[in-house]
């Protein structure tokens, strides 16, 4: 947790897989989305905000 918020207050790129796909975001904000913990990112290539619950994420890594 402690990576993601470090990532989201440096708007660092996070690589998430969650059910076999992976995503490549830019962390915005970490908020909750049905009570539950999620990451908000932005897609680098269309500019698109995505909401990604972590308990369904399988795995992230910060990647600068």
């Amino acid at each position: 947790m402690d990576q993601l918020e470090r990532a989201t207050r440096d708007q660092l790129r996070v690589a998430l897989t969650r059910r076999g796909t992976e995503y490549v975001v830019t962390a915005l904000r970490l908020t909750t989305a049905d009570r539950r913990d999620a990451l908000v990112g932005r897609l680098p290539m269309t500019g698109e905000e995505i909401t990604l619950r972590l308990d369904e994420v399988d795995s992230f890594q910060v990647v600068g």
